[in-house]
């Protein structure tokens, strides 16, 4: 169960990293924002390049912020029945849905996001807009988001049946084993 477990705490950090990297762009995306209305107001002067990366960066912002915001335990969770289970019944409940639902789901949609990526990439795709950005890497984007949040769901796998096992207990404010 060791080495599943430090699987499980790389893949925790690699996550924190890029949380890390996603908090510091929402002030960036402001920045970029506010300074990119200013310049369009007080000078009648603006570029899509500027809107653009805006929009990149909130793209990044979604598909990399959700497997941070999952190691979180920060999710949107439906929590009418999940609340009258024991502490056994939602590890099991955590554990089958991220199995079945979760990391198939996000493995489908990294899986079918990839060919968008790579047509894109093969014709250098460009923005249609004058001063537009380059459209390959945000397309990239997509399906590293899916891989991440599925890595991100293993860990919470390994994780739950470590804590099923009694090897640790679950932090449930962030999800995180204590020995």
């Amino acid at each position: 169960m060791r080495p599943l477990l430090a699987l499980s705490n790389a893949i925790d950090a690699l996550n924190e990293k890029i949380g890390y990297v996603c908090n510091l762009l929402v002030l960036l995306a402001c920045l970029v924002s506010a300074a990119n209305a200013m310049i369009r107001y007080a000078f009648s002067s603006s570029s899509n390049g500027w809107l653009e990366l805006q929009w990149y960066m909130f793209a990044i912002l979604v598909m990399f912020g959700a497997s941070y915001t999952f190691k979180r335990n920060e999710h949107v969770r439906v929590e009418i029945m999940y609340l009258m289970l024991s502490e056994r019944g939602q590890l099991w409940l955590d554990m089958i849905g991220t199995l079945f639902f979760l990391i198939p789901s996000c493995l489908l949609l990294a899986y079918l996001s990839w060919p968008f990526f790579m047509q894109a990439y093969n014709v250098g795709e460009m923005s249609g807009n004058a001063g537009g950005l380059i459209r390959w890497p945000i397309k990239f984007v997509i399906p590293a988001g899916f891989v991440l949040l599925a890595l991100q769901g293993v860990s919470e796998v390994i994780k739950r049946i470590a804590a099923l096992q009694g090897y640790v207990t679950i932090d449930a404010k962030y999800e995180r084993p204590t020995q």
